[in-house]
């Protein structure tokens, strides 16, 4: 058997994701290039489900193209399940997420939703976060103070771009790449940065960890409970 591709292993925990959702109730959809994959098998059930909360305007357009509704997060209650990917997640289901810009409302609908199924090919999972730059939603004032605090953990903070300009948020804000930094300690590191000013989100997910991670290999689909 061939090695599948990124693409292919993308898929196929997109697909194994649909055994969490809950016919008859709203599911949470997370943003990226594997809950593209998801939204895109989520289509095939559309008619059991009354809809999604959608963590991006990215993913809300793909929902609404394939006919599945979108509610907005405050007309509803809690949410049954909670899909989405990530950029690391480690042996205790703490993940860094954010590579898509779309972290705060990512965790609001984590926050949101009774269990986290996190979707992602076996690059993803590591020992410890921190290999992946950990991004950082911040009120663009405050961007320089927030970095020399960085900077004062040993973290390199750099302002991420898009075409040439300052990339904004869907929420109107900037994000800070920070590398170099070793995360032992997922929660207090998670406790610490939020407290910070300016701070809107740090893309640490510890207080909202997975509790399900679909990791698709070689091997196909390896399910990760935490």
């Amino acid at each position: 058997m061939s090695a599948l591709s990124q693409d292919e292993l993308k898929s196929l925990v997109g697909r194994a994701a649909l055994a969490y959702v809950v016919p008859g109730q709203l599911v949470g959809v997370g943003t990226g290039s594997t809950v593209n994959k998801f939204i895109d098998a989520l289509a095939s059930m559309k008619g059991e489900i009354p809809g999604a909360v959608s963590s991006s305007e990215a993913s809300t357009a793909r929902l609404r193209a394939l006919g599945i509704p979108v509610l907005d997060a405050n007309d509803v209650g809690e949410l049954a399940v909670y899909i989405d990917g990530a950029d690391e997640i480690d042996h205790h289901g703490h993940m860094i997420k954010g590579g898509g810009a779309a972290l705060t409302r990512e965790k609001i609908v984590a926050a949101q939703s009774t269990t986290f199924v996190c979707i992602a090919d076996e690059s993803k999972l590591v020992n410890t976060l921190g290999a992946f730059p950990v991004p950082v939603e911040v009120i663009p004032m405050a961007a320089q103070r927030i970095s020399r605090q960085f900077a004062a953990m040993g973290g390199e903070a750099r302002l991420r771009f898009k075409d040439g300009v300052p990339l904004v948020t869907d929420n109107g804000q900037h994000i800070l790449d920070v590398r170099g930094l070793q995360i032992a300690d997922p929660l207090a590191f998670e406790s610490q940065v939020n407290q910070w000013p300016g701070v809107v989100t740090v893309g640490v997910f510890a207080h909202q960890r997975a509790q399900v991670c679909l990791l698709g290999t070689a091997a196909g689909v390896k399910t990760l409970t935490f």
